[in-house]
């Protein structure tokens, strides 16, 4: 009993420990817009999240964001 619930404390806090690594990535994003690219800068955490999940919003529309590792 006593080796399940260490077993089971370790395997919780491996997996709180990787998903707050992967919260913190940072990537470069940008999307186009007219045939340009338009650059948004490095974005991490929720931030990132969000622009991949919702896209990037300005006056003439919303624009599908692509963010990539550097």
């Amino acid at each position: 009993m006593k080796k399940s619930v260490i077993l089971f404390v370790m395997a919780t806090a491996s997996a709180i420990a990787i998903s707050s690594c992967s919260k913190n990535k940072c990537h470069d994003c940008h999307y186009d817009k007219n045939g340009a690219e338009v650059e948004l800068g490095e974005k991490c955490g929720d931030d990132l999240e969000q622009l991949e999940s919702n896209g990037y919003t300005d006056t003439t529309g919303t624009y599908t964001v692509h963010c990539h590792e550097h």
